[in-house]
């Protein structure tokens, strides 16, 4: 009897390896077309349960530069009290415009805070001894020359707290999908076709810490105007994730 590995390997080399993505039919403004073509090669009913995607095993797909853990919004933050701050007023503040994009403000790019080292809008993430994870402001390293008259006199302060990931909340989220079984990815050559499949062994809340704790995995915010989506995905670097893959298939 095949194991749920070998089962996966084997869907893999007969529904997918060798071939190309087909997304013509899809919307070519859809970002994850080509994994959801994948997820159905795979025998993979699309869905937003956050449980692992096929036999107790979380599916990740090949990506240019970066692949995305989850898209998890802080449980706490400024923008979600209205009587603070509406988001609208957050992105203004905390934000950025993109003259791309008619000036449209946006957490995303360089103000998003990374871990233990100030940007230049005075921004950081930490983490506490209870291994809650906070995205920290810090008005005397906002270096922007105008903060004093964008930021609110009473914002004024150092480590104000914008977001909090807590431990109990977004342990939960880590674990119910790459605590199981573990993780793979299905990769292509460099002419497209997929492959191979690398399979990575399962992660708990601990461990995801302390890749954050490192900078291997890093918050990469894109929130912005004119979209109601908080886009607040954790990622890490390909390159990163190569030195933990487990097991190698063509």
């Amino acid at each position: 009897m095949l194991s749920p590995k070998e089962k996966i390997i084997a869907v893999f080399r007969n529904n997918v390896q060798g071939k190309k993505e087909e997304t013509d039919a899809e919307n070519p403004c859809h970002d994850g077309r080509g994994g959801h073509w994948l997820e159905r090669q795979m025998g993979i009913a699309a869905n937003n349960h956050n449980a692992p995607d096929i036999l107790g095993y979380e599916m990740k797909n090949d990506t240019t530069s970066k692949t995305s853990f989850g898209d998890w919004s802080p449980d706490i933050a400024v923008f979600k009290k209205p009587k603070l701050m509406t988001r609208e007023e957050f992105l203004f503040v905390f934000g950025k415009p993109n003259p791309e994009k008619d000036n449209r403000y946006s957490w995303s790019g360089e103000p998003v805070p990374k871990i233990n080292q100030f940007n230049r809008f005075g921004q950081m993430l930490v983490i506490d001894e209870l291994l809650n994870i906070h995205a920290i402001y810090s008005h005397s390293y906002d270096l922007r020359p105008d903060k004093s008259t964008r930021i609110p006199t009473e914002l004024q302060l150092d480590d104000f707290v914008l977001a909090t990931w807590s431990n109990f909340k977004l342990k939960k989220k880590v674990e119910d999908k790459f605590n199981q079984k573990g993780w793979f990815k299905c990769l292509k050559d460099k002419n497209g076709f997929y492959h191979e499949i690398v399979f990575y062994d399962p992660f708990d809340y601990l461990f995801f810490v302390d890749l954050v704790r490192r900078g291997v995995v890093f918050f990469d915010s894109g929130m912005h105007q004119g979209n109601a989506r908080p886009y607040a995905n954790w990622r890490a670097n390909n390159a990163e994730l190569e030195k933990y893959v487990t097991t190698r298939h063509c």
